[in-house]
């Protein structure tokens, strides 16, 4: 029986290391991939269902957390690996929360990608070596759930930039910068920008 997968990340290099890693495996078929949370949608809506979807946590337009429970929210046939750089608690309880079958991080081998695929389409979960130690520590520091464009105005509000000097470096209004900081001070639960900075910091974000 054939396992059809699907990807979303928004980094092709990604996107095309794991399609050239998986293309070789019998029984694995690669139906496509989506570079944010609006064409993963859209695919879903118009062509078959994959059995598993692996899911970038941050993509630009929307998190992977939030993607993940709106595709099982509609979808719930459909099984859904995390895929992510960060080894992070908060993230991955939130990713299985929000009903993915499995977290695996990046620099995860072809062995334990094949593994995880054939672990979620039995209807069991699948945690990476690192994933489940990280899940075993104690949390001390739950970090927010933030886009990728979200992370950019961070980055550069620590640097120091306006918003209008922001806008200028991202081609994007001076609203729209307005809009990403106050949802990253809303996500933070931060009382203003120095606040929020310290916080990334202590997180490492930036």
């Amino acid at each position: 029986m054939t396992t059809k997968i699907f990807i979303v990340d928004d980094h092709y290099m990604i996107v095309e290391g794991i399609r050239s890693l998986l293309q070789n495996e019998t029984g694995l078929e690669w139906l496509g991939h989506a570079m944010n949370a609006a064409s993963c949608m859209a695919f879903l809506q118009q062509k078959q269902l994959p059995d598993v979807i692996l899911m970038d946590i941050n993509l630009p337009d929307k998190s992977g957390i939030e993607l993940c429970k709106e595709v099982k929210e509609k979808y719930p046939a459909v099984f859904i690996i995390g895929l992510s750089t960060f080894n992070q608690q908060s993230f991955i309880q939130k990713m299985m929360e929000n009903g993915a079958s499995g977290y695996i991080l990046k620099n995860a081998t072809l062995e334990e990608l094949v593994e995880a695929i054939e672990t979620v389409v039995k209807g069991k979960t699948f945690l990476s070596n690192e994933t489940a130690a990280t899940l075993r520590k104690p949390d001390n520091i739950a970090v927010p759930v933030i886009t990728s464009r979200e992370k950019e105005v961070l980055k550069l509000v620590a640097g120091g930039m306006t918003n209008n000097e922001i806008a200028q470096q991202l081609f994007i209004s001076p609203t729209t910068v307005e809009t990403h900081r106050k949802s990253l001070l809303n996500k933070f639960a931060a009382k203003n920008t120095a606040s929020l900075i310290r916080m990334a910091a202590q997180m490492q974000l930036v």
